[in-house]
């Protein structure tokens, strides 16, 4: 293959990747334009130098490689998100141990392996793995609160309820339909919540959670979806964080004990 098609190759790989890192950079920072910056920093360190890619690491391993370097190097900041919440997720985060947060993150959102994310993170497999459980429990153990769960699948709901009652937190209700959920959280003031995208009536759950932010704010959200990257386009304002369904028990503990890190305040188009 000559360079330029290498180099061609190369550059569609990155671009299928990149709302991946972007959805990786928006939950280590709270922010989709800290999240961003941090993204496009990465790309623009690769026009400059791509022998990250020559080192027999996956595309995608060598791209989050490369992207934890520039990440490591700014000191791991907060996003700039409501200030009330940055200040909140600063007082957390100064209870944690150095990359357990990335380490959980790149784990149970992106799927890394303990082998990837060492070579992510450049240190060795039994290291990246107490990392792993150390930021689990270190997550669980900071922060509990009252969720909100939209959801119209009953067994799905179900099993939502099991996991982050097992957390410690408590859920004020479960709903169906965008109205219903809403009503709901006037009533209740949940600290977070947690929706489908599609439910039982047709409605949306991003309307509901769009209305709910217009009064409320700074009420951290995670949505679940079978298609993430319709949510992670970069042409809108997007979620902090993000399942892919079929998501695992300990994909959405780490998302909510990340979530009660940080706030998606923005308002989402549907």
């Amino acid at each position: 293959m000559s360079n330029d098609a290498n180099a061609n190759f190369l550059s569609v790989k990155i671009a299928e990747l990149l709302p991946y890192l972007r959805r990786y950079a928006r939950a280590l920072t709270g922010s989709q334009t800290t999240g961003d910056q941090y993204a496009a920093a990465t790309l623009e360190a690769l026009l400059q130098d791509r022998s990250v890619f020559e080192q027999g690491l996956s595309h995608k391993v060598a791209l989050f490689r490369a992207f934890h370097a520039i990440w490591s190097s700014a000191g791991a900041p907060v996003g700039d998100a409501d200030e009330m919440l940055a200040a909140r997720a600063q007082r957390h985060m100064a209870k944690l141990t150095q990359n357990t947060r990335e380490a959980l993150l790149l784990h149970t959102i992106e799927d890394f392996t303990a082998e990837d994310i060492a070579q992510i993170m450049q240190t060795d497999k039994d290291e990246a793995e107490h990392l792993i459980t150390l930021a689990r429990r270190e997550m669980e153990e900071s922060v509990t609160g009252r969720i909100l769960v939209i959801e119209d699948e009953a067994i799905i709901a179900m099993d939502i309820q099991d996991i982050v009652t097992d957390l410690g937190h408590q859920v004020t209700g479960v709903e169906r339909t965008a109205d219903r959920a809403v009503e709901l959280f006037n009533v209740e003031k949940p600290d977070l919540i947690l929706s489908d995208i599609q439910l039982a009536d047709g409605s949306s759950g991003i309307d509901a959670v769009n209305t709910i932010l217009q009064s409320a704010g700074d009420v951290p959200v995670i949505f679940i979806t079978a298609f993430p990257e319709r949510l992670l386009t970069g042409e809108r304002p997007e979620p902090a964080f993000v399942i892919t369904k079929p998501y695992t028990e300990e994909q959405v503990r780490s998302a909510v004990s990340q979530a009660m890190f940080f706030a998606s305040t923005e308002t989402l188009s549907a």
